[in-house]
This record gives C-alpha cells, structure tokens and sequence, in this order.
C-alpha cells in the first residue's frame, strides 16, 4: 500500500519546514547582523555556516520526510532516525554555532550550572546511555509512542542528553572546560560500549518485543503522532504489515544492528579526527622540543668558540 495515502502533512511536515527555515533566519541575523551585540569582531566562518546548514537539512530529513512516517510503521527506520538524531545532528548544531554565541549561552546564570553538572565526561555518557536504554524497554516504548505529550518530553530530553553527551568531544568555546584528545578517544570507546546492551536486547530478543510495532490496534493509535486523526478515521487499515514484508522479529533485529553500525560509524570518523589532532600535537610538541635542544646546543657551542 502506497505511503500517499497518509497526506501530505503526514509526509512531508510543512509545519516543520517553516521551523527550520525560521531558525536558520534568525541564525544568519545573529551571526552576521547582530554580531557586534555579542561584542565580538570575528566573522561567520563558512565552515560553521556549512555545519548549521547541515543539521537543519538532517534534521528535517530526519523528522520532516516520509523516513519519519516510516518510522512509525518500521522499527527498522526508528533505530536509524534515533542514531542520526541523536549521535550527528548534535555534533552538527554544536560545530555550527560559532563559540562566541555559545559562550553567551552557556555563561547564563541558570544554563550555567546544567552545563557544568551535565557535561562532565562521566555523568554525559551514562545520563545519555541510561536514557537511551529506558526508552526503549517496552513498557515506556510503547507508553511514549502512544502520548502525543509523553513522547515529545521525554525525545526532547534524549536529545538534549545526546548534546550534553557530544558536547566534551567538540567543544571550543573559550574559558569552557576542554578534555584532552587522548581522553576523548578513550571517551568516545566508552560511549560505544555504554550503547551496547540496549542494542543487544533489541538484536538477540528472540520475541517481538514492541506492540507498536505488532499489534494492529495500538500501532494505529501510535501513528496518530505523525497522522492526523482526521485523515486515519478515514481509512480501513490492519496493521504495520500493510506497508512492508518484513517479519516482526526481523524488523526488531535489522533496527538494532543498523543502529549499531551507525553508532559504529559516526564513532569511528569522530575517532579518526580527534586522533589526528592528538597526533599532530604530540608531534608538533616534539618538533618543538628538538627545535629548542638544537638551538640550545648550538648556542652552548658558540660560547665555547669564544
């Protein structure tokens, strides 16, 4: 059965649209014509500008496109909107933002001290590891897919706990606390195997384990979160199985191995950087160590000739 019965609204999210394109207004009147209210003369690095632009457009494809319809019909697309969402978008919105409007925010009274709570390296990876597994132990699972409220709350609070978890790898805002590269590398393993049980239970659970995404009555009541009432009264539907041929266990499985395998991914490139700047400082420290002992040397020598 076709994805268009569901409307255009359902595929395509004009109210996000309008959004994204409200937020990346106001970051170019910020960043370029309201610069000096932040009393700072640097300029909008293209780099940053490339970055926000990019996690405005993931985040519409994320949330606005049919992918998003899909995954409230597949488990297979909701594992992979979660890892985008969750482990690239904030990354993005983190570099995209130049550090003198950052350094704004997270110097504001009450932003202050959620930062430095929820930042630090250990309470990050485990507040977002727990989350990340409480959403998706059954019960909550399908209690959250089944509340318009519940399930807005508590993907807003997910994702803020993926930015606090993101935060210590790409962070550059001046006067902010840095961690050193070769903590991050161990960071980022950590994180990965933090993730791991959850995706486990997901790939190795021998049952289908959402009703959501089985049971014909409560998958049409969830759909309700990204179809309009209206336009589900008006249609005569069964089930998720409508829309795909996979069975329920397969589904369940493919979800949690490619979550994996994007968590994987996006891990490893953000690994390779952070292990390239460790290497060119290490190096560059060394050269400049070697650098001074010659000079000294040389110097020594010449005091001895005369």
């Amino acid at each position: 059965m076709p994805l268009s019965i569901f409307g255009f609204q359902a595929l395509w999210s004009p109210y996000l649209i309008g959004v994204i394109l409200f937020l990346t207004v106001l970051y170019f009147l910020v960043t370029i014509v309201w610069r000096k209210d932040f009393k700072t003369s640097e300029p909008l690095k293209k780099s940053e500008a490339t970055y926000f632009l990019l996690a405005m457009l993931s985040l519409y494809i994320i949330k606005g496109s049919p992918i998003d319809l899909m995954s409230h019909i597949m488990f297979t697309y909701h594992m992979v909107q979660m890892a985008f969402l969750l482990l690239l978008v904030p990354i993005l919105i983190i570099k995209g933002i130049p550090w003198w409007i950052w350094k704004v925010v997270v110097e504001a009274p009450v932003v202050r001290q959620i930062f430095k709570i929820f930042t630090i390296p250990v309470v990050a990876a485990f507040v977002f590891a727990m989350m990340f597994s409480l959403y998706h132990i059954p019960v909550l699972f399908d209690t959250i897919k089944l509340n318009e409220t519940f399930h807005g709350i508590f993907t807003f609070f997910l994702f803020l706990a993926a930015f606090f978890m993101n935060w210590p790898l790409v962070n550059k805002v001046e006067g902010q606390p840095k961690m050193k590269n070769l903590f991050k590398i161990g960071y980022i393993i950590a994180n990965a195997v933090l993730i791991t049980p959850a995706c486990a239970l997901i790939i190795f659970n021998p049952e289908p384990m959402y009703a959501t995404y089985t049971d014909g009555e409560v998958w049409l009541k969830a759909m309700e979160l990204c179809v309009p009432s209206s336009t589900l009264e008006g249609l005569t539907l069964s089930g998720p199985e409508l829309f795909n041929n996979m069975s329920p266990i397969g589904d369940q499985q493919l979800g949690g191995v490619l979550m994996k395998i994007i968590q994987e991914i996006i891990f490893a490139v953000v690994l390779f950087r952070v292990f390239r700047e460790w290497w060119k400082e290490e190096h560059t420290d060394e050269d400049a160590i070697t650098e001074k002992a010659l000079r000294d040397f040389q110097s020594k020598k010449q005091s001895e000739q005369y």
